[in-house]
């Protein structure tokens, strides 16, 4: 073979090589393939994008609770303490409202819970029961705390003139059905001492009341009816008379017994209400208080005032009687008659009065504990 023909071979069989694939470059690709499905997907690629979707699917099975905690007013309360509670095995949650007041739950599992509200200042919140579904965003309706009540102890120190002071303007407004005075009866059992500016002052608010005059024109009318005292003779001018005696008798009474006795022997002169015990025990108390009195220390003593006031108002109440109708006997008589009378006074205060007089304050009920 010439020289021009071998060349001519070769050319031939190193184009041939390069067209045609040969079986070791196959060979290659198929193990290549074979490795690239046995190998595990690299991050991000196949395992990756499925864990994506199962972190999408929890967060759409938990829900949220929200809302903004103000006051009556609408203004928003920053820093209450906001406390969620499971009525199952969600536990406690606790946040903080912020500047706006707003707060603000997430992640949370579906169920019931409770809401409650504390912010200084305010009276607590108790939310009912709040039920979340899955994946729910519940907003709250802003919730308005009320304020709470602010309580002032205040101590007021009296003295015992003040005290007593006060206790007589209620006992002034006492009266029997509402129109007869009932001034000297003390449903305080404990009542201050009256000073005798207050036993003066008693006095003449008794011997002024509008209803002493007609008292006196009632006592005068029954005078002039049965002729008691016939000295004053009959007619309008003896009814004069007897009226200013009747209304006389009741003033220099009052006065006696009621404030200038009762200032030198330091005795009180109102009648105490007992209200409790046995009938009998109160019985006696009633018409013991003619004779017994409380002395302005608080204990009981004679009566004095009473007894020497109702003879003294007798003995001068018979000076300006007509000549002829005075005696020694009608000043005795007359003391009696007043004493006794305020023995039947008396029982009638304890057992009848007190139900027929208004303007009693509640809080006066007589001796605190009943007779043992």
């Amino acid at each position: 073979m010439s020289q021009r023909a071998h060349k001519f071979c070769v050319l031939a069989i190193v184009t041939a090589s390069c067209l045609l694939p040969c079986k070791g470059t196959a060979q290659n690709l198929s193990n290549t393939t074979s490795l690239s499905a046995e190998l595990p997907d690299a991050p991000g690629i196949g395992s990756g994008f499925q864990s994506s979707e199962q972190g999408s699917d929890a967060s759409q099975s938990h829900a949220s609770i929200s809302g903004t905690v103000t006051d009556r007013s609408g203004s928003v309360i920053p820093n209450a303490h906001v406390t969620l509670t499971g009525t199952d095995a969600a536990g406690k949650r606790v946040a903080i409202s912020d500047v706006s007041g707003r707060f603000t739950f997430s992640n949370l599992p579906p169920g019931a819970y409770r809401l409650s509200i504390n912010a200084e200042g305010f009276q607590t919140f108790e939310a009912g029961e709040v039920v979340l579904a899955a994946g729910e965003m519940r907003e709250l309706p802003a919730t308005a705390l009320p304020i709470v009540a602010a309580r002032t102890d205040v101590t007021v120190t009296a003295n015992s003139e003040q005290v007593a002071q006060a206790q007589v303007q209620l006992e002034e407004k006492q009266r029997v059905l509402g129109i007869i005075p009932n001034f000297y009866s003390s449903y305080i059992w404990d009542a201050a001492p009256l000073t005798p500016r207050l036993k003066f002052h008693l006095a003449l608010r008794s011997a002024t009341d509008p209803v002493a005059f007609l008292l006196a024109g009632g006592v005068a009318g029954i005078e002039q009816a049965h002729n008691t005292f016939p000295g004053y003779d009959a007619g309008p001018e003896g009814y004069a008379k007897r009226y200013g005696a009747a209304y006389a008798d009741h003033v220099i009474g009052g006065m006696v017994g009621h404030a200038i006795l009762p200032s030198l022997f330091h005795q009180d002169p109102r009648y105490f209400y007992k209200g409790k015990g046995t009938i009998r025990s109160r019985a006696l108390y009633a018409i013991g208080a003619t004779v017994i009195t409380r002395g302005d220390n608080g204990r009981s003593q004679p009566n004095f005032s009473n007894l020497f006031g109702n003879f003294a108002a007798a003995g001068i109440s018979n000076l300006y009687r007509s000549p002829e109708d005075r005696s020694a006997s009608l000043t005795l008589r007359n003391g009696l008659v007043i004493t006794g009378s305020d023995a039947i006074g008396n029982l009638i205060r304890e057992f009848l009065l007190r139900n027929l007089t208004s303007k009693v304050p509640s809080f006066a009920q007589g001796k605190p504990d009943p007779d043992r």
